[in-house]
């Protein structure tokens, strides 16, 4: 049996319906199972719930053999280190007592750079993997940059105004990797049930862009102008506090820039196996330019 988590999100979702189409066992925890397709409610066993309780997770991992880990969006955290290991220790103690043999985890890469002791939310993630490693389960963290798919969160502006907007240098190349590629790695790990251990598995997206890179492929794809514009740090966060984000986890969103900007993201060097298929150009063709048309 495998247990996903967070299975309607964008990773989760892909995940499960790889996991089906596969004919795994699947288990299913979602806080509002409504919102899976009738298809997916009828194929797989659902635990409603959220899989930080400790009651859910209980029963969800009951004769499971691995679980795929993916910690839910808090916006409104209060304390972004609790919103990631808090928020894990009752599935850590699930494990053990429901004997849960191996766990798959989305993560972040910087692990072993020196700025990823100041590097918000990814700080945060990998201290999370290190809570989930030290059950002694076998752990496989999906050590990622950025995603292609966040593109989508200013697809608004990006049809309306032809920009798109961060507090990042517009020349700083760094890997970047598609949503469909994450689901795939991991349902390919999901359904190994041979490895064993602790290791990171870093997906670096096919090519090293920057966000300038970036919007000169979408002005092609589109065929329209896209620029690039940055911002002052002050005034990215500003933004993302008027967007709903706790002061927490606004600040966690700028020491992770600050932190890409200084080179989190290079600590990993680039090898076919960590290369993973769709490039930028691909996924605006595929993704990016039907939700703008």
């Amino acid at each position: 049996m495998i247990v996903i988590t967070a299975p309607t999100g964008q990773i989760g979702r892909l995940v499960t319906d790889r996991l089906l189409a596969a004919g795994a066992p699947v288990r299913l925890i979602a806080r509002d199972p409504a919102r899976l397709p009738g298809e997916v409610r009828e194929r797989a066993e659902v635990v409603p719930g959220s899989h930080g309780d400790p009651d859910v997770v209980a029963k969800a991992f009951a004769g499971a053999d691995t679980v795929f880990w993916l910690l839910p969006p808090n916006h409104r955290a209060a304390d972004l280190h609790a919103a990631f290991v808090d928020f894990t220790r009752p599935a850590c103690a699930a494990f053990t007592e429901q004997g849960v043999q191996r766990v798959v985890g989305v993560s972040a890469l910087g692990r072993g750079t020196p700025m990823a002791a100041n590097a918000g939310h990814v700080t945060a993630s990998l201290a999370m993997d290190d809570l989930i490693a030290g059950t002694g389960v076998a752990y496989r963290a999906l050590a990622l940059p950025t995603f292609m798919d966040n593109m989508l969160r200013q697809a608004e502006p990006i049809k309306n105004e032809g920009v798109f907007v961060s507090c990042s240098p517009g020349d700083r190349k760094a890997p970047a990797c598609a949503v469909r590629d994450i689901a795939a790695a991991a349902a390919d790990l999901l359904l190994d049930g041979t490895w064993t251990g602790v290791e990171e598995v870093p997906l670096l997206g096919p090519e090293d862009l920057s966000l300038d890179d970036m919007a000169q492929i979408m002005t092609e794809v589109l065929r329209r102008p896209v620029r690039y514009r940055q911002v002052p740090v002050e005034k990215f966060r500003a933004g993302l506090l008027r967007a709903g984000m706790s002061e927490a986890v606004a600040q966690g969103m700028v020491e992770m820039f600050q932190a890409k900007d200084a080179g989190l993201d290079h600590g990993v060097t680039r090898t076919p196996r960590n290369t993973s298929p769709t490039t930028f150009r691909q996924w605006c063709e595929e993704t990016l330019r039907p939700a703008v048309h």
